[in-house]
């Protein structure tokens, strides 16, 4: 039997790894951290959101990027300190403003092919994620901002998305908890909601019981590619001895997120993907009051740049923000009160007295489309790179990339056991 080891159990890893199952083949996976999911895939804005395909090479995000370097409360924030990475990442994201219509509308179709990969694998394994499926919708608060979503929209649309415009009194009546005085919206019926960690790390426990086998507290220090891959790696027990190992197998699938650029490196193949910060909170609704107050239908704030979940009857969770900032996961205070003070003003029954903040790095590409597929050498896969839409996107690419290793590696005829 063939054997792929996945590097990465997040949701890109994990998705990767049960597809490889579905057709048969060995996995393991191999993960730096003590349990699944405990990156970027912990605690995201849980929308799997088709009506956020957007890709943001264009002109207006870096006109609002300047226009927010000196304000720490900005939506979008770029440290100026000099980086050979950060800012030949720029320079290619800018290169990539030609392709922003095409880039759009491709995300946008295989965010609707996601979909029901992972909604019949939730169904198949039995996974409780906290699924709501009301909707995404989609605010504005002046006429400018709903004219440039207009276009927007139209590409959406044309990419196969079933997605409307509602004006203010719609919008009253979608969602009656929200507070604000809106220009107008946008409704998208079929897009929906849930807990990335609760799906991820449920995911992972269905692998195990399918063969799987999950390496924890394992860090990737070599991979050669001579005829079969090899990697060697460092793992930790519980009394924090380290020790070091080496795996061999057919074919190895790089789905490490933010570490991917580095692993890439070892295999010869440039991977540019840059580290963007994000921030959520998780609001705690203790009272009947706060959970009667929360909003249910998913929200994007367009000018806020800030999306919403309700996660379950006792959670709701506000993500925001994009920091380009290196590989720094502080949690800043400047940084969630934005959040916090935001719901405060448009759900201001909410109690927001306990609150969780959380950061973590979208692996984002410069063209703001995921590396699936091939690497240069022989074995070497890829399914990394999603940025914001990692949990969107990630059942269909597992699927892609699941595809090309079955196509270049049959099963049968394995150089190791």
């Amino acid at each position: 039997m063939r054997h792929i080891v996945v590097i990465g159990a997040g949701i890109t890893g994990v998705t990767t790894a049960y597809a490889l199952l579905e057709r048969g083949y060995r996995v393991t996976v191999l993960d730096r951290q003590r349990y699944a999911a405990m990156e970027t895939s912990f605690a995201n804005g849980g929308q799997l959101s088709a009506s956020n395909a957007e890709v943001w090479n264009h002109w207006s995000t870096l006109f609002k990027g300047m226009k927010w370097m000196l304000r720490n409360d900005a939506p979008l924030l770029l440290n100026p300190r000099p980086s050979w990475h950060k800012y030949s990442w720029l320079a290619e994201f800018v290169s990539n403003i030609l392709h922003y219509r095409t880039n759009t509308m491709e995300t946008t179709r295989l965010a609707i092919a996601a979909r029901q990969h992972l909604f019949s694998i939730a169904e198949r394994e039995n996974i409780d994620f906290d699924h709501v499926r009301r909707g995404i919708l989609h605010i504005y608060w002046d006429k400018p901002s709903f004219n440039h979503a207009l276009k927007v929209n139209n590409m959406l649309t044309d990419g196969g998305l079933d997605r409307a415009p509602v004006s203010a009194a719609d919008i009253r009546k979608i969602e009656p908890a929200l507070n604000g005085d809106f220009y107008g919206g946008f409704f998208t019926p079929s897009d929906s909601t849930g807990d990335i960690y609760k799906f991820t790390s449920g995911l992972a426990k269905a692998c195990e019981r399918q063969g799987a086998l999950f390496l924890f507290d394992s860090t990737v220090k070599r991979i050669a590619c001579n005829g079969q891959i090899r990697i060697v790696y460092t793992a930790s027990d519980a009394g924090g001895v380290t020790t070091e190992d080496i795996l061999e197998a057919d074919g190895v699938a790089i789905c490490a997120g933010t570490g991917s650029r580095e692993l890439a490196s070892m295999v010869g193949d440039r991977v540019n993907v840059y580290p963007v910060k994000g921030y959520s909170i998780t609001v705690h609704l203790d009272d009947d009051h706060s959970k009667a107050s929360a909003p249910w239908m998913s929200l994007l704030d367009d000018r806020a740049k800030i999306v919403t979940s309700r996660l379950g009857a006792d959670r709701f969770r506000v993500a925001g923000t994009a920091e380009f900032n290196g590989m720094n996961r502080d949690i800043r205070h400047d940084r969630v009160k934005p959040l916090v003070d935001w719901t405060r003003m448009l759900f201001p029954g909410v109690n927001t007295n306990r609150v969780v903040p959380w950061a973590g790095l979208r692996p984002m590409m410069p063209n703001m489309m995921p590396r699936v597929g091939k690497g240069r050498l022989p074995g070497v896969y890829y399914n990394t790179g999603h940025g914001h839409l990692g949990w969107t996107l990630s059942a269909a690419t597992a699927q892609m990339v699941a595809e090309a290793i079955a196509c270049e590696m049959p099963l049968e005829a394995s150089k190791v056991g």
